[in-house]
């Protein structure tokens, strides 16, 4: 029913942005992702996705396709309704979620409030041949680096990461840009350094 918004941003509240457009203000419930992207008195636009039920018709809004494409996505998964959708991008970029997802990386999931291994399970399980990235660069980037996740340098370059106290999501989005061949000291290394330009 409604595709997009574009107004001003008259309202930020815990998980909440209002969107006044031709003297309506619309209500649509977000991720702190697009709230980052928002402030009070500009102007921006939201894509939306209505939600009808019985007792209420709730408005979702994201500041890219990208992450209302992988809303509608992850709700499709049996489980996961539109408040844990929610969740899990406020805590991961779509990027990340395919990447963990491919990967079948269920702790990076489980970062999300409110998801526990279980449930991170059936959305790997159910979204394996369905989650697709939506840049080919990053298509390509992320099957290449899938394979050596598992087994290779790549994965105990992110367990040595982890040590150190940066989660998978943190340095996923950079290591993955890297050739996994590299030696584990290597990667790390060159992780570092795209993070500390990030």
């Amino acid at each position: 029913m409604y595709y997009s918004l574009r107004g001003e941003v008259i309202h930020i509240g815990a998980g909440v942005a209002v969107i006044e457009c031709g003297g309506v203000g619309y209500k649509c419930l977000t991720t702190i992702n697009t709230q980052k992207n928002l402030s009070v008195g500009s102007e921006s636009k939201l894509f939306t996705h209505l939600n009808v039920r019985e007792d209420a018709m709730e408005l979702y809004g994201f500041s890219t396709q990208e992450e209302l494409s992988a809303f509608k996505t992850l709700i499709g998964v049996s489980g996961v309704g539109p408040k844990v959708g929610l969740a899990i991008l406020s805590a991961l970029s779509p990027q990340q979620i395919s990447m963990a997802v491919a990967t079948g990386d269920v702790k990076t999931i489980t970062l999300a409030q409110g998801v526990g291994k279980k449930l991170a399970q059936r959305i790997i399980l159910e979204l394996k041949d369905k989650f697709k990235l939506t840049d080919e660069r990053e298509l390509v980037s992320g099957v290449a680096s899938a394979a050596a996740y598992s087994t290779g340098n790549v994965q105990k370059a992110i367990e040595a990461l982890g040590v150190l106290g940066y989660s998978s999501a943190d340095v996923s989005p950079f290591i993955s840009t890297l050739d996994s061949s590299l030696p584990v000291e290597k990667l790390i290394g060159e992780t570092l350094k795209l993070m500390g330009r990030k």
